[in-house]
């Protein structure tokens, strides 16, 4: 949707190109994804950089000339950075916290001033794979999510941070949560989609089709919209109509129940507070259209009502 707005809102349109770009911006949330296990990584890691500054004052302390480093042995951290596919990554995108050192200090001593890391320190018991997950979900939720330098970080590094966020979020939560072996080996990272060989292919068709045959699908909106003035209705609203019929069209294995759905939530979120309502009744008309001419062809029994 992002990207077909943004074809349509460039003087120079290139098909090739734009989806060239569309799978570019996927790719862009898995390296988002892996940034964030990186600057957790780093996170634990700077506890050594912070160790050694404190050992180098002029007048060090008992407790800075021996500082507890329990964070620099966590152990999903540690299982984490030794899994070769998330180290194969972090070197294909060249990610590197440590080029901005004030940026991961400024988070680490704001994570040594919670309660949460003391409480983490104080522990006694041997640390497990499980019970080391706890203070991690920790630097990730509250102290790297809701830091404004972190945001900002990421904002000027991903331009649809606000938009990816979401996945993302999802993406570490799940990572965190799926690895259970001590073996780095044995575990796998989030992918960026269950089947992303058939998933992908679905992305670059409906981008495709959409834009191949837009003339076509503007003729079926424009006789339900006699009524209203072109400009009067939102290009978004356009946008998901198109998208919405060419999945209908073009998917047989896709549920139109399940495609008029995902369309409304679309427009709830990213057009006008009146775009759900009549982007639905132009859809039911051109839908029962479209039924009563057979060009909607559904594999399976029920989907075209279901």
């Amino acid at each position: 949707m992002q990207n077909i707005f943004a074809w349509y809102t460039t003087e120079k349109k290139d098909v090739v190109s734009s989806q060239k770009l569309l799978m570019q911006s996927i790719d862009d949330v898995y390296e988002m994804y892996i940034s964030m296990l990186a600057l957790i990584v780093d996170i634990t890691e700077y506890t050594a950089h912070d160790a050694a500054e404190r050992a180098n004052k002029h007048l060090p302390t008992h407790e800075d000339l021996n500082p507890n480093q329990k964070l620099l042995h966590n152990k999903f951290a540690n299982v984490l950075k030794q899994n070769p596919e998330y180290v194969a990554l972090v070197k294909k995108y060249g990610i590197n916290w440590f080029s901005d050192p004030e940026l991961i200090k400024a988070v680490f001593n704001k994570l040594k001033e919670s309660k949460e890391y003391e409480a983490y320190l104080a522990e006694d018991f041997e640390e497990t794979l499980e019970s080391s997950k706890e203070i991690i979900k920790f630097i990730f939720r509250k102290m790297l999510l809701k830091n404004a330098n972190v945001i900002q970080a990421f904002e000027d590094n991903f331009i649809n941070w606000s938009v990816d966020r979401e996945v993302m979020q999802g993406m570490v939560a799940k990572t965190i949560k799926n690895f259970v072996s001590d073996d780095p080996f044995e575990n796998k990272l989030t992918p960026i989609s269950a089947d992303w060989t058939e998933d992908s292919r679905f992305v670059k068709d409906l981008f495709a089709y959409t834009l191949k045959n837009e003339d076509k699908y503007q003729e079926l909106i424009a006789e339900r919209t006699k009524n209203w003035e072109s400009e009067r209705i939102a290009l978004m609203d356009t946008i998901l109509m198109k998208m919405a019929i060419c999945e209908l069209m073009n998917f047989p294995s896709i549920p139109v129940k399940v495609t008029i759905n995902e369309y409304l939530d679309l427009s709830k979120d990213y057009s006008t507070p009146k775009s759900n309502t009549f982007i639905n009744g132009i859809l039911d008309k051109i839908l029962n259209d479209l039924k009563k001419n057979n060009s909607i062809k559904k594999v399976g029994r029920g989907l075209i009502d279901e």
